[in-house]
């Protein structure tokens, strides 16, 4: 294999030059820079990352910790992948690599963590998917990795987040069916331990209770955030002697298997049930008619959070500013929602 030795020979230069060169190190002329990076291009010679890692005391990588196994993600949810391709751009252009450091949905987090942390494999970590009381929040902040989260946590400490806004969100679902004259409505979330899950049904409660309804308990429900987890809460609804007349859902395969399960059923979403969805996903467009829902600059997302993170990377932890944004979305009203067939007897 070609190392550093072999380049600095056939340049006939010094070893030191070489390496200055390589690494984009002061006391090296443009011209000796240049004949270095292409005689290594013509040869194959690439540095040791590692090596010039140790060196630097930097990785030059940003890590995102990306649940696997999931339903959400074996449900095909191309949230994450969007948003990915946005922060790559960015952080291409500020000379920083994206990694990815998948942890298995079921497994022990704390376990791939702890590994993480001790081989220092990254500059900067962006922890998604939080939990309401999340030990890996915990973890990061007893180290001396930098890092933000996408998404809040009860977890105490300062550090930095992102997230959308579930509780407008909630707020703005209610108070359109609320005004078409909906009184029983009901509310899906994800199963688990997700933030997102708690701040949106508690949003949603606080919004009912606002209107004078005291949202029953047997309408406020919890499935897995997946097609099936959709079409289980349908059938429970389609049994019962008193149905809701309008359901919010803050899962896009959810929804998905609500629509399935009502049409299967005879209903007409929008006339004889009511349903606003979550995000505005791509794949919920060729249901019909397609959900009310959010829509979210995915893009721009992307781009707030990778700039975000570059700059924690690039200080010392406890100098770079706190960050907490709390991300818009758009309301978008569709065919999917209408006044109740019949008063409620709420």
């Amino acid at each position: 294999m070609t190392g550093i030795r072999q380049l600095a020979s056939r340049l006939d230069i010094s070893i030191g030059t070489v390496s200055r060169a390589l690494n984009d190190r002061p006391g090296v002329n443009a011209e000796t820079r240049a004949r270095v990076l292409q005689m290594a291009d013509e040869i194959g010679y690439f540095a040791n990352a590692s090596g010039r890692s140790l060196r630097r005391g930097s990785t030059g990588a940003i890590g995102v910790v990306i649940e696997t196994g999931s339903p959400s993600a074996l449900g095909g949810d191309n949230f994450f992948f969007a948003l990915l391709d946005a922060m790559q751009e960015v952080l291409t252009e500020q000379d920083y690599d994206l990694v990815l450091l998948p942890t298995r949905h079921a497994a022990d987090p704390l376990d791939s963590f702890r590994r993480m942390i001790r081989r220092g494999m990254v500059d900067a970590i962006v922890l998604t998917a939080t939990r309401r009381n999340d030990p890996r929040i915990e973890l990061l902040l007893g180290s001396k990795v930098p890092f933000l989260t996408l998404g809040r946590s009860e977890t105490p400490g300062d550090y930095s987040w992102i997230d959308l806004d579930f509780e407008r969100v909630a707020r703005t679902s209610v108070d359109r069916l609320v005004a078409l004259g909906h009184r029983r409505i009901a509310v899906v979330t994800p199963t688990g331990d997700a933030n997102l899950a708690f701040l949106y049904a508690d949003a949603a409660v606080r919004a009912l209770a606002e209107h004078g309804i005291d949202g029953p308990p047997d309408l406020i429900l919890r499935a897995e955030p997946s097609e099936g987890g959709g079409v289980m809460v349908a059938r429970d609804l389609l049994t019962r002697p008193e149905r809701p007349t309008a359901i919010m859902c803050c899962s896009e395969p959810m929804t998905t298997g609500l629509y399935s399960e009502f049409l299967q059923a005879g209903l007409r979403i929008g006339r004889d049930m009511s349903v606003i969805g979550f995000r505005d996903n791509p794949h919920c467009r060729y249901l019909s008619p397609a959900p009310t829902c959010f829509a979210l600059a995915l893009d721009e997302l992307g781009q707030h959070v990778a700039n975000a993170i570059a700059s924690i990377a690039a200080k010392d932890r406890t100098a770079a500013p706190r960050i907490r944004t709390i991300w818009p979305m758009e309301f978008r009203e569709t065919a999917s929602i209408g006044p109740p067939r019949s008063p409620d007897r709420s």
